[in-house]
């Protein structure tokens, strides 16, 4: 039973993560925080790092934290939460950061549908320089409309 409830509380909080970070994104990121994210927007940021590289911290925290707590009380509930969060974070640096944003030169080309909604979605998003008015704010989970845009045009 222990291990059903862990790997229930591992799923959940990877998959809340997402609401998490559609909702950080669109409401803090482009709101009361813009000035951390507002560099993410533009092509000529200033070397490697972005002030919104910041946002790591933000995120990386109460996973650390619940995975330091539920450590030291014999690996429970808590510990499998946090490791959630953290598989979280790394599949949000992997498609966002070296897929999509390319900041290291990986995956250029793809014919994967998914991973060509994502990249498409993530564009979309960033053809809006400001805070306002932008659309897409998810990283992993992405509306339709660019399942089939992807799709109609799947190289063969």
């Amino acid at each position: 039973m222990t291990f059903l409830i862990n790997a229930l509380a591992f799923l959940l909080s990877f998959l809340l993560m997402e609401a998490v970070a559609w909702l950080t994104h669109k409401y803090v990121m482009h709101g009361l925080l813009w000035f951390l994210h507002d560099d993410h927007h533009y092509k000529d940021h200033f070397g490697f790092w972005e002030k919104n590289d910041f946002f790591f911290l933000i995120f990386a925290l109460p996973g650390i934290l619940l995975m330091l707590l539920g450590s030291l009380h014999h690996f429970d509930v808590r510990f499998w939460m946090g490791t959630g969060i953290a598989v979280y974070g790394m599949a949000y640096f992997f498609v966002h950061d070296l897929f999509i944003h390319q900041r290291l030169p990986v995956l250029k080309q793809t014919n994967n549908i998914y991973l060509r909604a994502v990249r498409k979605a993530h564009k979309m998003h960033h053809k809006h320089l400001g805070k306002e008015d932008g659309e897409c704010f998810g990283m992993l989970w992405v509306p339709m409309k660019y399942f089939k845009e992807a799709k109609a045009s799947k190289k063969s």
